[in-house]
């Protein structure tokens, strides 16, 4: 139970890879709050986590591209827990189309989603984090960040933004003991992937070594470990989990 006693926020955890996060964290002790735009889904999350876990767990409603929304859902936070300790950046979309195709509609809101985002709950939770002077920050970027991909110039260029935010972000909280650090998922068994055509998962599996796509839980155990004290040391590292796809 090395996290009992902390809090962890995670956004779009109330499906996939957030939900995974969220339930690895409170198996070791965390108190967490479920935070997704979709609030039948985060209610239902935090009521099997605290069910299966014994911890706290609320769920919120927010759009996390949006400002007011952002700062109510720490604020209610705080409330709740009185303090933050992991923030867990994890909201995504895709809006796929060759670049001569994509509608700057489709540009701005994957943009907005992916990466703005991260700029708007870092922001609000680490005036928290420097009070206490401590505070673990993951962001999930993916390997579409490092290598890019046909069809996906808004979603690579979100994903690539955060590395760079990750790495200046690092440096600023450094001195008041807040690491922050991102993941690389590849290709991830989920709901999203799944409903992908059969010949597009055929093709991304030629391009992993290890010949498997990863689960939920294989993003989500890094994510525990960054968050530990055996990764105190670490901070504006990126670590890819994709089976050796972007090696």
């Amino acid at each position: 139970m090395r996290f009992e006693g902390k809090v962890a926020i995670i956004t779009g955890a109330g499906r996939g890879i957030g939900k995974a996060i969220a339930e690895r964290l409170a198996s070791e002790g965390a108190d967490v709050v479920i935070c997704d735009i979709d609030e039948e889904a985060a209610e239902r999350t935090a009521e099997e986590i605290k069910n299966k876990y014994s911890v706290k767990a609320i769920a919120i409603r927010a759009d996390v591209a949006n400002g007011e929304e952002v700062n109510s859902m720490v604020e209610e936070t705080i409330k709740n827990f009185a303090r933050i300790d992991f923030l867990i950046n994890n909201a995504g979309i895709t809006r796929d189309s060759l670049l001569l195709r994509m509608s700057e509609e489709e540009w701005e809101k994957v943009i907005s989603v992916d990466l703005k985002s991260v700029f708007l709950c870092t922001k609000a939770v680490v005036r928290h984090m420097m009070r206490q002077r401590f505070g673990r920050v993951v962001n999930i970027s993916s390997v579409i960040g490092l290598r890019g991909n046909v069809g996906q110039a808004n979603y690579s260029a979100a994903k690539a933004g955060i590395i760079g935010f990750t790495k200046s972000i690092a440096r600023e909280l450094a001195g008041r003991n807040i690491t922050v650090n991102a993941v690389a998922p590849g290709y991830i068994q989920t709901e999203m992937t799944e409903r992908l055509p059969q010949e597009v998962k055929e093709e991304m599996l030629k391009q992993v070594p290890l010949g498997r796509p990863g689960q939920p839980e294989d993003v989500a155990g890094v994510v525990a470990f960054l968050c530990s004290d055996d990764a105190s040391y670490i901070t504006g590292e990126i670590i890819r989990v994709d089976g050796g796809m972007a090696m």
